[in-house]
């Protein structure tokens, strides 16, 4: 399997190509589009989209990770964001390619360990984890690398997804009704596929 993995932004966006197939990882591509010398922000938003169509038609990926908008103070902020990865999910839809989006804490988690963790905290790991000397200009391009990377965790391994959102919950003194996420996580022979 291809994946894309899209880091999106207005002013840089992060790609890459993850190959998962034979078992080995294999980077395919990564990199950015720098979209700072565009003025207008809605020319921006075309070039993305364009961009995504045209990596997605040299590539031929299976499937588009792509990290959530995080929510933050400056909602301005936030919906020109949300248009980035609205369009770059468009592209991909438009040739049929499946999506799944990775809230930015989880994919942080699924790499290092820590959903608090730095850009650059998430660059090392992956330079250790895929062995590549790549050091990208900008922290854009590994941040797409940590999307696809999470992606393809999730696609080898459902049940280690499913632990990682399970949180441990306080005793109380009536024993608390087993769920059907719990029982799935401690008998995961008995499920079925």
């Amino acid at each position: 399997m291809l994946i894309l993995g899209i880091d999106p932004g207005t002013l840089i966006l992060g790609y890459s190509l993850l190959n998962t197939d034979g078992g080995q990882l294999r980077i395919e591509a990564m990199d950015v589009l720098y979209l700072k010398k565009i003025p207008e922000f809605n020319q921006r938003i075309r070039r993305i989209f364009e961009s995504t169509l045209r990596i997605i038609d040299s590539f031929h990926p299976d499937h588009l990770a792509i990290e959530a908008p995080f929510f933050g103070k400056n909602v301005q902020s936030m919906l020109k964001l949300g248009r980035a990865q609205g369009v770059a999910i468009a592209a991909a839809m438009s040739r049929d390619l499946s999506v799944t989006e990775y809230e930015p804490s989880v994919i942080k988690q699924h790499i290092t360990g820590n959903g608090n963790a730095s850009k650059e905290q998430v660059a090392s790991m992956l330079r250790s984890i895929l062995q590549f000397d790549d050091h990208p200009r900008y922290l854009d391009a590994t941040d797409a690398l940590a999307v696809a990377y999470t992606c393809h965790l999730q696609l080898s391994n459902p049940m280690a997804d499913l632990r990682s959102q399970l949180k441990p919950k306080k005793q109380s003194r009536k024993p608390a009704k087993k769920q059907w996420a719990d029982f799935i996580v401690q008998n995961p022979e008995r499920v079925m596929s």
